[in-house]
């Protein structure tokens, strides 16, 4: 008794015409929006939060050295906070990319491999 392997599905290979077509479709224009209103609005939010961070390193010295506690300052804890921030963002996206951008994509690249 032989045992039937399922074989891959064989996905076809979309055409520089389709790509183009697809580009331009109100289909792709959300997925690009929905990925533009995270990516921007996070990317401007961090980059402020890095700014503050700097100048607040260089212009208010004395406020970054004030003593939190058990070898801590305020530099230090902004500094780890940056880690934090990133770690957090990234697991944000994630979760928004998941919900929202990927049955964008999956959808788009569906219609042209078919």
């Amino acid at each position: 008794m032989a045992s039937k392997v399922p074989q891959p599905r064989v996905r076809r290979e979309p055409t520089a015409a389709e790509f183009s077509a697809m580009r331009e479709s109100a289909q792709f224009q959300e997925l690009r929006g929905t990925y533009r209103n995270f990516s921007f609005p996070m990317t401007v939010a961090f980059a402020s939060w890095y700014l503050i961070y700097v100048l607040a390193a260089v212009f208010a010295p004395g406020f970054m050295a004030i003593k939190i506690g058990g070898g801590f300052n305020v530099g230090l804890l902004f500094g780890l906070l940056q880690f934090v921030t990133t770690f957090a963002i990234t697991w944000f996206y994630v979760k928004y990319a998941n919900k929202k951008i990927e049955p964008q994509s999956a959808a788009i690249r569906e219609q042209l491999e078919g």
